[in-house]
């Protein structure tokens, strides 16, 4: 597919594949040491490019979600999903379509932001058993009414709320879920984490007399922050009502043990974070990936499991080793010779699909290939072609401990008390955002083979 667009005077463009551009940020052959002062860029300088030049690309801001494609005469927006229907595409996306949209998450340092997502158990304090969706669609209605947030709707059910870059979404089994704005420092992420707290529940540290009394408080419910639901078995906790979760939930039985434990009885807190450029996407890719066991451990909040009291200093990361390990784990080949945009996307293409949203309804496609997507043949609708928004789709549906999108996501912490979920920001702000943090790591690391990488995941969950 190729892109019209006029493009800024300075891109670095590898003669096979498009790479990450950023002013001439572009290495050739990256090692495992990284070492960037002794690769060599490979730049070319241009006013615009040519309309048919097969790969060319538009820089694009990593969270818009008004962001345009050109293709011909033809528009295809890529949102964050839930996504609405994009324009049905004629010509077949090729992969290094798939790479540019990866590497046109590329942003200057003044532009790294944090963003952070939580979760958390909502449950009735005189009962201690779950919401049902009924309350939790009163509790959405009550704070989008008082605290001015956008419904956001599937079919007549109100499945999440939305505040400029913020929004709150539901998961599987009804947990709460903020996933917070793109903010320039970590003093804003906590308030922003603060504020979203006391909205859906009595959060200690505000003072009442200035602020409405939450949401929740009236309606007699609570939040838990854990890792693991200790309490609930599957058969007591309510299905919400999304469509990409049923289907979800009659795949995962298929490839796993634990997928639906893990659908229903988890929650996690994670942080998004930006590369200014492929190398620098590489270099944090490896070191969060090395660390993300760490982290795990550092911020275990699931010590006990329905049966075994003894449990696991994580029940959530034991569950994830049973889930769906084509989809999930640490990603040796992160950190061969090789890696970069490219073969992620290869890894990408040959992840099982979940769905194809179309029409405002989600399409069974799990188990099937977006290889085959991507040449109009996949089996549910025979001929039609995937669009940047079915590849964004895509990737949401991939849960290794580090993911890669236009930004990378630290995935593997427990969801925890209210006040450590400032804390695994700062933690990853720390290492990743600061460039002597970051190649003490790397230099840490460079030495660690797969086995051990995957040694460390495994303690996580050793019983205790």
């Amino acid at each position: 597919m190729a892109l019209r667009s006029q493009v800024s005077p300075s891109h670095c463009i590898r003669s096979k594949n498009i790479k990450c551009m950023v002013g001439c940020s572009f290495v050739s052959n990256i090692g495992n040491r990284m070492d960037a002062s002794k690769m060599k860029d490979t730049c070319v300088s241009f006013p615009s490019l040519p309309l048919k030049v097969t790969g060319t690309m538009q820089r694009l801001h990593l969270y818009s979600s008004s962001v345009q494609y050109k293709r011909g005469h033809r528009v295809i927006v890529a949102a964050s999903p839930p996504t609405e229907d994009a324009v049905i595409a004629t010509e077949p996306l090729t992969e290094e379509d798939l790479v540019a949209y990866l590497a046109s998450g590329c942003k200057t340092k003044e532009k790294w932001r944090i963003g952070t997502e939580h979760e958390k158990f909502g449950f009735e304090i005189k009962t201690l058993r779950p919401m049902k969706y009924e309350q939790i669609a009163d509790l959405l209605n009550g704070i989008a009414e008082r605290f001015d947030w956008e419904k956001i709707l599937e079919g007549d059910n109100i499945i999440g709320l939305k505040q400029g870059k913020q929004s709150i979404s539901l998961e599987p089994g009804g947990q709460f879920e903020l996933s917070g704005a793109p903010l320039e420092t970590l003093h804003q992420t906590c308030a922003e984490v603060n504020s979203h707290l006391y909205q859906v529940s009595e959060f200690p540290g505000f003072t009442r007399s200035w602020v409405v009394k939450a949401v929740a408080e009236e309606m007699g419910i609570g939040f838990l922050g854990i890792g693991f639901q200790p309490k609930w078995g599957l058969k007591d906790i309510p299905i919400m009502p999304k469509g990409r979760y049923e289907i979800m939930r009659n795949y995962m039985p298929k490839v796993g043990s634990l997928g639906l434990d893990m659908m229903f009885r988890t929650c996690t807190v994670q942080v998004n974070l930006d590369f200014s450029s492929e190398v620098d996407m590489i270099r944090k890719f490896r070191a969060g990936l090395a660390l993300q066991p760490i982290a795990t451990a550092l911020f275990a909040n699931s010590p006990f499991t329905e049966g075994k009291p003894n449990g696991y200093l994580s029940m959530r990361s034991q569950i994830w080793t049973d889930t769906d390990n084509n989809r999930a784990g640490m990603l040796p080949f992160v950190f061969d010779d090789s890696f970069g945009f490219e073969q992620y996307v290869d890894y990408a293409l040959d992840v099982p699909m979940y769905f194809v949203y179309r029409k405002k309804k989600y399409i069974d496609c799990s188990g099937l290939s977006f290889r085959d997507f991507m040449s109009g043949k996949l089996s549910p609708i025979p001929g039609e072609l995937p669009t940047l928004n079915d590849w964004e789709n895509h990737l949401t549906t991939i849960f290794p401990e580090v993911r890669l999108k236009r930004y990378l996501e630290m995935r593997g912490a427990d969801g925890g008390p209210w006040r450590r979920l400032c804390a695994l920001p700062a933690f990853w702000v720390g290492i990743l955002y600061d460039e002597v943090s970051l190649q003490n790591v790397l230099d840490i690391t460079a030495d660690w083979t797969p086995e051990e990488r995957q040694m460390l995941r495994n303690k996580v969950h050793k019983p205790i």
